[in-house]
């Protein structure tokens, strides 16, 4: 029998689940791969539904648990988790001792995931590297990784290019697409009252899907982006509004608080929830009239299903844009405005052009080569020179 690959995969919250989920199935089916999950940040934190538990229920074995002690938003206790994460995965990785460990994104817990396995001397597979978010930290956060890791999965040409940019081997980067789409073609459909049902409101049928984080390289903005949002949703009587729970970055506190207030002001019609849960936040996402906010999946999974979006300020400022979403300042009165040329009609994008993540297949890809890629070829890292160097390689004596 031959040796079982131990791939080890890193989630940290409920969003970077959903796109991995469908790795990690092909993952668990495979015969020749160890598969380990290493649960971390706000899935074992009460206040954001303890997510972990979901993990769980899909049947996937949490093999380790770090806790990055996040207590509160302030920027000192994200840096400090972060150093405790790295001290949390020192412990965990050399007792799973993977041949290869699997992140996803740009967020403080995957560096921490990140920083720990490149000093471990473990190879890294960093997953939609080469985006640009210019109103996060997450954006160099993101490049980082990308200069941590010997294997990469983006999900567009553009961003490939710009991996290969920064220093990475050509034949180490591959364009797969968005991993989060490929749940797209297999999640429940529901009706809108079996979704309202299994959520347990009730209201108008027609409904928003809202999700707001805080902007982490510009936090003086979020004010402006809570009250812009807010605003001009208070306007909108005949739907109900969905939130989806903010991120555990700094500042989260102030935005969920007003969301909250939002939400008790407007009993039956507005409601929040700290995670809907893939299955049912794709059936929402397929009926919502439109999705609201500043969140990476109404630039990503909504244009896939054909749902508009209405992204506002500048949290996603960077990333390639489908034809279905339209930018907003943060402007209660900009907002309503595009909210009202959605629910009139008259905002209608051509729906022949391509979405420019994809339309599915980046699991089975990333599974595929994770199992089958030969590490040796890939690690040690070699830095890739988009010019050849012209430096001397020693000096003769």
């Amino acid at each position: 029998m031959s040796v079982r690959r131990r791939i080890a995969v890193v989630t940290g919250s409920r969003a970077d689940y959903g796109l991995l989920r469908g790795i990690l199935t092909r993952l668990k089916a495979a015969d020749d791969v160890a598969l380990s999950v290493i649960a971390c940040g706000m899935h074992l934190v009460p206040r954001f539904g303890e997510t972990w538990r979901a993990i769980e229920a899909d049947g996937f074995q949490i093999a380790a648990k770090v806790d990055l002690a996040l207590a509160d938003d302030r920027a000192e206790t994200v840096a400090r988790g972060t150093g405790i994460g790295v001290t949390g995965f020192a412990e965990v990785l050399p007792k799973l001792a993977p041949d290869i460990l699997v992140v996803l994104g740009d967020r403080y817990e995957v560096l921490a995931a990140a920083v720990a396995a490149t000093l471990l001397n473990i190879p890294i597979a960093h997953i939609h590297g080469g985006e640009i978010t210019a109103g996060a930290f997450d954006d160099a956060i993101r490049h980082a990784i990308t200069k941590m890791a010997c294997l990469h999965f983006v999900a567009a040409e553009p961003y490939r290019r710009r991996v290969i940019q920064m220093g990475e081997q050509p034949d180490l980067v591959f364009n797969v697409g968005a991993p989060g789409l490929d749940f797209a073609a297999v999640a429940p459909r529901l009706s809108r009252a079996d979704l309202f049902a299994s959520l347990g409101i009730s209201g108008p049928e027609r409904f928003l899907l809202v999700t707001l984080h805080p902007t982490t390289a510009q936090p003086e903005a979020d004010a402006a982006n809570l009250a812009a949002t807010l605003g001009a949703l208070a306007e909108v009587e005949d739907r109900s509004i969905i939130f989806t729970g903010v991120n555990a970055d700094p500042g989260y506190r102030a935005i969920d608080d007003a969301i909250s207030a939002f939400v008790a002001a407007r009993p039956g019609r507005a409601h929040l929830f700290a995670s809907l849960g893939s299955e049912r936040y794709w059936a929402a996402l397929r009926l919502a009239d439109a999705v609201v906010g500043n969140s990476s999946s109404g630039i990503l999974e909504a244009p896939a299903v054909g749902v508009p979006s209405i992204n506002i300020g500048d949290r996603q400022k960077g990333r390639l844009r489908a034809a279905s979403i339209i930018d907003c300042p943060a402007d209660s009165a900009a907002v309503l405005a595009s909210l009202q040329r959605i629910f009139d009609g008259r905002f209608q994008p051509d729906p022949g052009v391509d979405p420019p993540y994809g339309r599915g297949g980046a699991s089975e890809a990333i599974a595929g080569t994770l199992r089958e890629i030969d590490l040796r070829s890939a690690f040690p890292k070699h830095f890739h020179d988009l010019v050849p160097s012209k430096e001397p390689s020693g000096t003769a004596v």
